[in-house]
């Protein structure tokens, strides 16, 4: 067993397979992947190892560069019921702006320029009117997600000033966002008042004096305080801000344009509902319950908004192209009324039980065993907590569902399912339509495996 037995590169290069791998990958990475496997052969046969043949190198050269390149960013079905869903991207796209972003995507565009003048323009001119149009607030900015929406309020409006916060409100949300630590980091000092389950207005007032600088409602969110618990109303605390000069940020975290009780729902507060309130300002989300892409969406007094529309920070936050075709496309769904039918998260919303229901025994019809059950979908991304939607799941008992859903998870596209009670949980209301055929497809692909 000698290192003189293995292929050298120059070799390797020769060979018709390490061609279709040059092809495929490229010469550097094909080199590099190479050499490795070839260092990887010498360090095994000087621990006694036979040298591995030609054909098993440039394999596992070849499995090396596939696992280099692979996406890790890839297109999954939600079989789990939770309509917007964090973890697997929140609010899928209606078709309009998925072709929206395509559009402007594979060719130039009018990003920042003004075709009637002939010179530059402004990119938030492509979202502005919309959102004023469809929920009458003065003025319109957005930037790229709705923590930056509240950090730039904030920096904008309240540096080396103070802002008031009722405690129950130091909200924290997915991925560390805190209100304490975006305040820090706005350089406002936070005034926190009243008590986690009771603040009262008068708490609010009693914190005013000369370095006030913001009022800030801040939703819940993705909890509940129930029992001996009270908060100011909104209307109030804008009252109280227009007798000591003070503006309002109202932040509403997921920004319902519709209202959810119609579905049978909670009723999640709606971005109109803060305007007729009198807020000087609102933030919200665009890709949880608007149903488009990550957005941080900014309305309200014009004098203010443009305040934040001037400040440096708003550069560093500002949304691309693709976000605001998109969110363009989605905005234009709510103002010719069509939300329901063309936004992909109230479609799954607004899904009739008998729908869900017909779709579910399809399932077990196609897959010739599992059972249909009733159970109960979750709006998620921090909306309506404690809220569900009654479903129709096909429920698998299968022999280990751990196992069953990791094969899932490896399956073409990747199928994300639950576990209840020792059975395999799969939602039709989180599965678009266009992935039904593939969820069948590995489904059965799994079952006949696993017999």
């Amino acid at each position: 067993m000698s290192l003189r037995d293995l292929p050298s590169v120059e070799r390797l290069l020769q060979s018709e397979a390490v061609a279709e791998l040059l092809a495929a990958y490229g010469r550097p990475l094909t080199l590099e992947a190479i050499r490795g496997q070839l260092e990887a052969a010498r360090d095994a046969i000087r621990e006694g190892e036979s040298p591995p043949k030609e054909d098993v190198l440039i394999e596992a050269a070849r499995e090396t560069l596939e696992a280099w390149l692979a996406s890790t960013l890839q297109p999954v079905i939600n079989a789990t019921g939770v309509i917007i869903h964090t973890n697997l991207g929140r609010a899928p796209l209606s078709k309009a702006a998925r072709h929206a972003m395509i559009e402007v995507a594979t060719s130039y565009s009018t990003l920042e320029y003004n075709l009637e003048r002939g010179v530059r323009g402004k990119r938030e001119d492509h979202i502005d009117d919309l959102l004023t149009r469809l929920t009458g607030s003065e003025a319109a900015f957005v930037v790229n997600n709705n923590a930056a929406a509240v950090l730039l309020a904030l920096t904008s409006l309240a540096r080396r000033k103070e802002v008031i916060v009722s405690r129950s409100q130091l909200i924290e949300i997915g991925g560390g966002f805190r209100i304490p630590e975006i305040m820090k980091q706005s350089g406002a000092k936070l005034v926190e008042v009243g008590t986690t389950n009771r603040t009262h207005l008068h708490d609010y007032e009693a914190a005013i004096h000369e370095r006030t600088g913001l009022i800030l409602r801040a939703h819940h969110s993705n909890f509940k305080i129930i029992g001996f618990t009270t908060e100011p109303t909104l209307a109030e605390l804008v009252d109280l801000g227009k007798r000591f000069d003070i503006p309002v940020l109202d932040d509403l975290g997921s920004g319902a344009l519709l209202d959810t009780a119609q579905f049978g729902l909670g009723h999640e507060p709606m971005v109109q509902e803060s305007l007729q309130a009198g807020a000087s300002l609102v933030a919200f989300s665009g890709d949880k319950l608007l149903g488009g892409p990550q957005a941080g969406i900014l309305i309200g007094k014009k004098s203010i908004v443009d305040k934040l529309r001037r400040h440096p920070l708003a550069r560093a936050v500002r949304p691309d192209k693709l976000c605001l075709a998109a969110l363009a496309a989605t905005l234009t769904h709510y103002l010719k009324d069509e939300a329901v039918q063309q936004i992909p998260i109230w479609q799954m919303i607004a899904a009739p039980l008998e729908q869900l229901r017909s779709r579910s025994e399809t399932w077990v019809e196609r897959l010739g065993q599992g059972e249909v059950i009733s159970g109960h979908s979750t709006v998620g991304g921090g909306s309506l907590p404690e809220e569900t939607l009654p479903t129709s799941l096909l429920a698998l008992s299968v022999r280990y569902p751990n196992a069953f859903t990791s094969h899932l998870r490896r399956a073409d596209p990747p199928v994300i399912a639950r576990i209840e009670d020792d059975r395999v949980m799969l939602d039709p209301r989180t599965v678009l339509m266009e992935q039904e055929e593939d969820l069948l497809r590995a489904l059965g692909t799994i079952l006949s495996k696993t017999r």
